[in-house]
């Protein structure tokens, strides 16, 4: 029992390195503030490895879910086709190596690892209204807002980056934010 008191004193006194960015970005000239990729850029001397995990994004009811897909650079992405149809998933894009995964029925899947920092449209062949965006982001540290534009970063070392803002339709903002503990920074983006 005593050995235990120094280290739970340790760890209660021990300083919290970490906090958050959060925030609203106001999207003026679309429907609503959704679909905004707020992340912290490249930071100098740091490299993240890619992580094990999958991101999933699903083909359902003749939609990209989710319509935004934000990835940390080398990420593997699932796509499952959940519609009683054929579906295919592409990218014109040259970051994204021009992919295409060809066509596959209802309950399959196939991948595709994304190693270069992009911002890639995906879109299907069998039927082209469909389009969709992966966001390949450099570090770990990134959110997709929700309709009101709210957004959160979690687990952000303390410190000062260069936070930046990507929409599908809109112009990007960016700004240098220092993180201590929990930090707001706001944004506005447009035409």
């Amino acid at each position: 029992m005593k050995r235990l008191i120094p280290l739970f004193v340790l760890l209660v006194a021990a300083p919290i390195f970490a906090g958050d960015i959060h925030g609203k970005v106001i999207a003026h000239g679309v429907r609503n503030s959704a679909d905004a990729v707020v992340y912290i850029d490249s930071i100098a001397g740091k490299t993240f490895a890619a992580p094990a995990a999958h991101a999933k994004m699903n083909q359902k009811n003749m939609e990209f879910v989710p319509h935004v897909l934000a990835v940390q650079t080398g990420t593997t992405v699932d796509f499952l086709n959940s519609d009683a149809l054929l579906h295919n998933v592409f990218s014109p894009d040259a970051c994204a190596d021009h992919f295409n995964l060809g066509t596959w029925p209802q309950g399959q899947s196939k991948s595709y690892t994304f190693k270069k920092q992009c911002f890639a449209a995906l879109l299907c062949k069998v039927h082209p209204e469909m389009e969709g965006y992966v966001a390949v982001i450099p570090t770990p540290y990134h959110a997709v807002t929700s309709a009101d534009g709210s957004y959160e970063i979690k687990d952000v070392p303390d410190g000062s980056y260069t936070v930046k803002v990507w929409h599908p339709t809109l112009k990007g903002a960016q700004k240098s934010v220092t993180v201590k503990g929990a930090t707001a920074a706001d944004f506005t983006i447009s035409k």
